[in-house]
């Protein structure tokens, strides 16, 4: 009696199993040709990100190269004595215009002036001497030859058998002492013009011990320093005065190794110093070796100051002209850097989806920075940007400039 709920149950089972797992097999298979297909899941819905984008559009700027730095003299010249003696003179005190050929400090001469009359009364008496040693070379040359006569003549008469060997030894002898006194007569009159020649040497650097004795500007200027004191001992290299040189002044700036070939000599350049003022030059100088430690390029401009209203040392900021370019004006913040670390924006791009572009800085200025890189005509995003990838789709929400 037991077997039987067992029995049933076991058959219940199998029932159950051929029903749930293995009914597939039990019904018809289905026509190709009339079964319908399945319908396809719906794709889910890309996220759409709103963002705030600027409609650009590029216009033609000056591309000019932004280089900070500072004001120079065009010389600075530090004059020291070249001889020793006393100042003589009034000092003049910095800031005084000087010309080329001041005189800003003049040493007392002492002895000076004696030992130049001296050497001019040697060098005189050297001269007269250069007449009398002319006239014994003269005389000697003229005895020389009167004995290379005799001596020919008694020749000429031991072969006819008329002069005898005595004679002949003579006039050979005769000969040879009127060569020597030639030889002594040029010696002497070497010597009398190398005479000469010592005493103009001892006369010009007496002149030039002299000249010494005044330190004059070497060029239009102003002082720098004050002049010695008058009565103050000057040694040789001790300092009269320090003069620098204004007009046309210097502005120098350096440009790194990404701007320089975009310098060229002789270009324009405007300057803005410190007080605001706005002056003019012309590059005159691009080093062509960089700094060792900077790796940037030394750059000169040359400004007129006639009216000296341009100081040394002043900081300026240095802009110089280069060829121009189309470029946009946009914030500052809208520049982001894309994975690889480039520099660029990200704007609207076809079927309104996000795509960067690497840029340029050209020039930063208090509205903006100016960039190139991007068409002429480009939807910015500037609010937003970093949260988006290249193909994300945007929804964009235009501002004004200056919003």
């Amino acid at each position: 009696m037991r077997l039987l709920p067992v029995l049933i149950a076991l058959v219940v089972s199998a029932l159950v199993y051929v029903v749930v797992f293995e009914h597939h097999r039990f019904l018809p298979a289905p026509d190709p040709q009339t079964a319908e297909p399945l319908p396809e899941t719906a794709p889910e819905a890309e996220a759409i990100m709103r963002v705030v984008a600027l409609h650009s559009q590029a216009r033609e700027v000056d591309s000019a190269v932004v280089v900070r730095g500072r004001s120079e003299a065009d010389r600075i010249v530090e004059l020291r004595a070249e001889t020793s003696g006393l100042v003589i003179n009034e000092p003049l005190r910095k800031g005084h215009m000087v010309s080329q050929g001041d005189i800003l400090c003049r040493l007392d001469p002492a002895a000076r002036e004696a030992a130049l009359a001296e050497a001019q009364a040697r060098l005189s008496e050297a001269q007269t001497r250069i007449p009398e040693a002319e006239a014994r070379a003269n005389e000697a040359r003229a005895q020389l030859e009167e004995a290379e006569i005799n001596a020919n003549a008694a020749e000429n008469l031991i072969e006819s058998g008329f002069a005898s060997q005595t004679r002949v030894a003579a006039t050979r002898a005769a000969v040879s002492s009127a060569q020597a006194a030639v030889q002594s007569a040029t010696s002497g009159l070497e010597a009398a013009r190398a005479g000469i020649e010592s005493a103009r040497a001892a006369v010009a650097a007496a002149e030039t011990e002299i000249n010494r004795l005044s330190i004059i500007a070497p060029f239009n200027g102003v002082l720098d320093t004050d002049t010695a004191e008058i009565g103050s001992l000057l040694q040789p290299g001790a300092l009269c005065a320090t003069v620098l040189q204004l007009d046309p002044i210097t502005m120098v700036g350096f440009v790194s190794e990404m701007q320089v070939a975009r310098v060229q000599m002789n270009a324009p350049a405007r300057i803005r110093m410190a007080s605001g003022r706005m002056v003019e030059g012309r590059v005159t100088f691009v080093a062509r070796s960089a700094d060792d430690v900077t790796r940037t390029f030394r750059v000169e401009v040359t400004v007129p100051n006639t009216d000296l209203s341009l100081r040394d040392g002043e900081p300026a900021e240095i802009l110089i002209g280069a060829a121009g370019k189309r470029a946009h004006l946009l914030p500052q913040s809208a520049l982001t850097l894309d994975d690889e670390g480039t520099l660029g924006l990200r704007i609207v791009g076809p079927e309104s989806r996000a795509q960067f572009i690497p840029v340029e800085l050209l020039r930063d200025t208090p509205s903006g920075v100016w960039i190139t890189g991007l068409p002429d005509s480009a939807d910015v995003i500037v609010i937003g940007q970093d949260y988006v990838t290249d193909g994300v789709p945007v929804d964009p929400v235009f501002q004004e400039l200056g919003q």
